[in-house]
C-alpha cells in the first residue's frame, strides 16, 4: 500500500511567527548568527503587510535564574518589532524552558485560533526542535525556515531539519513560505510585498548561502 505525505498548507489568517531566543549574547556564537537575525527581521517586517501575530521568546534573559543569562532579543528584531500594531505584538516573553510553548504563548495560540506557526531562531536542535515537537503534539501545522534557524555547532542543523520533517513539520525557506502566503500577484497586498521582497533580495540571497550552502539538497 502507498503512503503519502500530509500535506502542510499555510494558513495566513490564522498563521502566527514564532521567533525563538534570537538573544545578543548568542551573537559570534552561532554558526552564521547574522544570517539568521536578517531572515528574523525580515519575517518580523513582513508580518505587518499579512497583520500576523508575532511571538517572541527570550531564553534567560535576565539574572533573575541564576543562570547564564542570554540577554535581550537582539535590536535588529526588537525594532522592528516594536513598529508592529499592538495587536500583533506578544512578548518578548522570558523563559527556562526550552521549548517555546510558556502559559503565555499558549494562551495566544487559542485565543487567535493559530493553526499555522512558521518557526525559525535557535538553537535548531534544542530550542527550535522541542518548539516544533511541542506544536506538532498540539495538530498545528509547523512550518520551520531552514535559511531562519541555526545552532553554535552548525553539523546539528541538518539532524534537526530532518528530524522535524520527520515529525511532520514543513521544512521551508523564508521566500518560498511568504510567496505561498501571498498567493496571487493580483491580491491589493502585492505591490507593497513585492517591494519589500524586492528591498530584501541581497540579505536573503546571503542568507541561503550561508545557512545552507551547497548542502541544501540535503537539507
Amino acid at each position: 500500500m502507498v503512503s503519502y505525505a500530509r500535506v502542510v498548507k499555510i494558513v495566513p489568517e490564522r498563521t502566527a511567527f514564532f521567533v525563538c531566543d534570537i538573544q545578543d549574547r548568542l551573537r559570534g556564537a552561532v554558526s552564521n548568527y547574522d544570517s539568521v537575525v536578517k531572515t528574523a527581521a525580515r519575517m518580523v517586517r513582513v508580518a505587518e503587510v499579512f497583520k500576523v501575530p508575532v511571538v517572541i521568546t527570550e531564553q534567560l534573559p535576565r539574572g533573575d535564574f541564576r543562570l547564564t543569562v542570554f540577554q535581550a532579543t537582539v535590536p535588529e528584531v526588537l525594532d522592528r518589532f516594536a513598529t508592529l500594531p499592538e495587536s500583533q505584538r506578544f512578548g518578548p516573553y522570558p523563559k527556562t524552558k526550552f521549548g517555546m510553548l510558556v502559559p503565555e504563548v499558549e494562551t495566544m495560540l487559542s485565543q487567535k485560533d493559530i493553526q499555522s506557526v512558521v518557526l525559525f531562531g535557535v538553537e535548531s536542535h534544542i530550542c527550535v526542535v522541542q518548539t516544533a515537537m511541542a506544536l506538532l503534539a498540539e495538530g498545528k501545522d509547523v512550518h520551520v525556515l531552514a535559511d531562519g534557524v541555526s545552532s553554535i555547532n552548525a553539523e546539528e542543523v541538518p539532524i534537526a531539519l530532518a528530524r522535524m520533517r520527520q515529525a511532520g513539520a514543513s521544512v521551508t525557506t523564508s521566500e518560498s513560505l511568504l510567496y505561498e502566503m501571498m498567493g496571487d500577484a493580483s491580491d491589493s497586498k502585492f505591490k507593497t510585498f513585492a517591494g519589500l521582497m524586492k528591498e530584501e533580495k541581497s540579505n536573503i540571497s546571503e542568507s541561503l548561502k550561508s545557512l545552507l550552502g551547497n548542502a541544501g539538497a540535503s537539507v
